[in-house]
C-alpha cells in the first residue's frame, strides 16, 4: 500500500482539500495510510464500504460531485461503464490492474474472472482506452509485480488539456 501512496505522491501535489478520491476502497488501507498526510475521500458500491466511509466522514460520490484526482486500485476492470465515471475526474487518474500480453495470456491468467471482470487490457489497449477518455500516460510502474502480485501494472494518467 505504501508503494501506491508513494506513486501518487510522486505525481500529484494535492491543491484542494477534496482533491483525491479513492474509488473502490477495498479494506480502506490506502485511505487510512494516506490520511496521515493528506485528506483523502472514498467511493464504493458495497454497503460495508459505504458504511466505513460514512463512519469516517470521507464518503464522496463522484457522480454527484467531480474530483480533481482519483485512484482506482484493482477497480477499473470491474466497471462496465467506466468512461462515465472517468468523465468526473478532472486532472489525475491513478490505476493498478492486471496487464496482459494477449488474449491467451488473459484466458490462462489467475485474473481471468468473467463473473467479476468486464474488461481485460493489454498495455497498449489500456493506453488507447484512456486516450479515448481524455487521459494521457504520464508514468507507469510494475512495482506491484516486483512485490509479488502477478501481472499488475500501475499507471498515472493526466487529463489532456
Amino acid at each position: 500500500m505504501q508503494a501506491r501512496v508513494d506513486f501518487v505522491d510522486r505525481h500529484y501535489q494535492q491543491k484542494e482539500y477534496y482533491g483525491l478520491l479513492d474509488i473502490g476502497i477495498g479494506s480502506g488501507a490506502f485511505i487510512d495510510l494516506r490520511l496521515r498526510e493528506w485528506f483523502t475521500l472514498g467511493y464504493d458500491v458495497s454497503p460495508s464500504g459505504i458504511a466505513w466511509l460514512k463512519k469516517r466522514d470521507v464518503w464522496h460520490d463522484p457522480y454527484e460531485h467531480p474530483v480533481q484526482a482519483a485512484t482506482m486500485w484493482d477497480v477499473l476492470e470491474h466497471i462496465p461503464d467506466y468512461p462515465k465515471l472517468l468523465d468526473r475526474v478532472h486532472e489525475w487518474l491513478f490505476l493498478s490492474l492486471p496487464i496482459f500480453r494477449d488474449a491467451e495470456h488473459a484466458l490462462r491468467s489467475k485474473h481471468f474472472k468473467p463473473k467479476e471482470h468486464c474488461w481485460y487490457f493489454s498495455r497498449d489497449g489500456l493506453l488507447f482506452a484512456m486516450e479515448v477518455c481524455g487521459f494521457a500516460l504520464v508514468s507507469e510502474s510494475y512495482v506491484e509485480t516486483e512485490l509479488g502480485r502477478e501481472d499488475i501494472g500501475s499507471f498515472a494518467f493526466r487529463r489532456n488539456v
